[in-house]
């Protein structure tokens, strides 16, 4: 009797030990994933950062007709650091939904889960509005270097409509805006600009080709995480709801309490009174 006993309390802390094992390593999971978490919001605050420098590099250079080549390179690692910090962002955000749709995968449901899907939605949701804002910026400039160009054309007599300056800027060959002017009539610092305007957005179309397909990615991948948020939203309203409820209950409820303890007090002294009234009545009986 005494081994089985022991064989019991033993099966007991193994047990224990195991339960505790396992709950650590859960802890170091999420220690981890928690790192992870701040790690890829640190990148994303960095690249809004250089999205913001590049909104400077890019008035900098409109503002003068021929910039300089240093502020050129400047921006063009800009944007090199920019694709790079996506690309590592998505690739780690990437790895994370991989993760969370094995789990869903073995239907596995835990708190520890459900926070896992809420961050990883928070912030593809920021990656996403960043790279939408560099995305916006860079179109703006290609519009506003678009009519630099148109400006320089109209100077020189050279009226174009905007079909007819899209159909040239998809040239390579920056001579097709000074064909058919009349040299006479364009100076060398309008041709400069020219030239470097078409430069810049021939830079800023292989730019934005080259994030397409990422951007493009994780938009979808937000748009499909948008019944996840949606449903975490309707929770907090709800949760906030019942609070308010409970709030306005707890009053009623010591309002309740109160009068219970009241009537039982009355019930008691009720039996006492009428238990005294009995016995006086049965002394004097016997007396």
């Amino acid at each position: 009797m005494k081994d089985r006993m022991q064989e019991l309390r033993h099966g007991k802390e193994t047990t224990e030990e195991e339960d505790e094992v396992a709950v650590g390593m859960e802890k170091g999971f999420m220690d981890e994933f928690f790192e992870q978490v701040e790690e890829i919001r640190g990148f994303i605050e960095s690249l809004a950062e250089k999205v913001e420098e590049v909104k400077r590099k890019h008035s900098a250079i409109l503002a003068s007709p021929n910039p300089d080549e240093k502020t050129k390179a400047e921006l063009e690692d800009l944007m090199a650091d920019i694709k790079k910090l996506a690309n590592k962002v998505r690739s780690k955000l990437k790895s994370i939904q991989h993760t969370i749709e094995q789990e869903e995968g073995q239907n596995r449901s835990s708190a520890d889960l459900r926070i896992r899907k809420t961050q990883h939605s928070t912030l593809s949701r920021k990656f996403v509005e960043v790279m939408s804002e560099y995305n916006t910026t860079q179109s703006d400039y290609r519009e506003r270097c678009k009519g630099r160009i148109q400006r320089q054309l109209e100077i020189t007599g050279r009226n174009t409509t905007n079909e007819e300056l899209e159909s040239m800027l998809e040239s390579d060959n920056p001579a097709i805006f000074t064909s058919g002017i009349i040299m006479d009539n364009i100076t060398q610092q309008a041709m400069n600009e020219i030239e470097t305007r078409h430069n810049e957005i021939i830079k800023l179309e292989n730019s934005i080709r080259e994030l397409h397909d990422m951007f493009m990615d994780m938009a979808m991948l937000v748009e499909s995480q948008g019944g996840l948020v949606n449903n975490i939203e309707r929770s907090v309203l709800e949760a906030q709801e019942y609070v308010e409820r409970a709030k306005e209950s707890i009053p009623k409820c010591k309002k309740f309490k109160k009068t219970s303890r009241r009537k039982k007090i009355m019930i008691l002294i009720c039996c006492v009174v009428l238990g005294i009234v009995i016995a006086s009545i049965v002394g004097g009986t016997l007396g």
